[in-house]
């Protein structure tokens, strides 16, 4: 009988009081994300999970599938700040409708997002390599991190790629819409 492995998901805080946050750092992070079955690795800043602040680089390849959720009990506020590559935030309702989409990119006017513990949300890369700095508070207990509603597929499961990938699809609609509006408002013609 074989036993069932949980995918290798972060890597440990380097030891010592102060840590160097350096390209080689993130390089060897982002190397990592390429070879995951999830398609992204976190480098931990944090030396313990009972530390109240967790801190973190996120590294991320497209059609990783981040399930959607909140950090409601306990109470967790997170902030992400996008350093490399692209990624979209979207913002559920309590009935997993799509409530918001932001894009992130580094050099932007919108760079990252500060999110309140009861708001159901998810991350989608947009480009390879993308890298996030997270800040959450701690400490961290994986019974409890984060609320998942129900009706989120749970990462890995077989419903999960399909929601992605209807999740992009009803996002593209709503971009094509808008952008056909504009176009509408301005005067232009339609696309042919």
């Amino acid at each position: 009988m074989s036993e069932e492995k949980t995918p290798f998901t972060a890597l440990e805080a380097p030891a010592g009081d102060v840590t160097s946050l350096t390209l080689s750092l993130v390089g060897k992070l982002l190397a990592q994300s390429r070879q995951s079955p999830r398609k992204r690795m976190l480098q931990k800043l944090h030396k313990t999970h009972e530390a109240t602040a967790h801190r973190m680089f996120n590294a991320m390849q497209p059609g990783t599938y981040i399930t959607p959720h909140r950090h409601l009990d306990p109470p967790k506020d997170e902030t992400l700040l996008v350093m490399a590559g692209a990624m979209l935030f979207i913002r559920f309702t309590d009935e997993g409708e799509i409530a918001e989409q932001l894009l992130l990119q580094p050099g932007t006017e919108t760079f990252g997002v500060d999110v309140a513990p009861h708001v159901y949300h998810t991350y989608v890369p947009l480009k390879q390599d993308t890298l996030v700095f997270e800040c959450k508070t701690g400490p961290y207990d994986r019974e409890s991190d984060k609320d998942i509603p129900d009706w989120a597929p749970r990462e890995g499961s077989p419903e999960a790629e399909a929601y992605l990938l209807e999740l992009l699809k009803t996002l593209a609609a709503k971009a094509t819409a808008e952008a056909e509006a504009v176009k509408a408002a301005r005067g232009d013609e339609p696309d042919q």
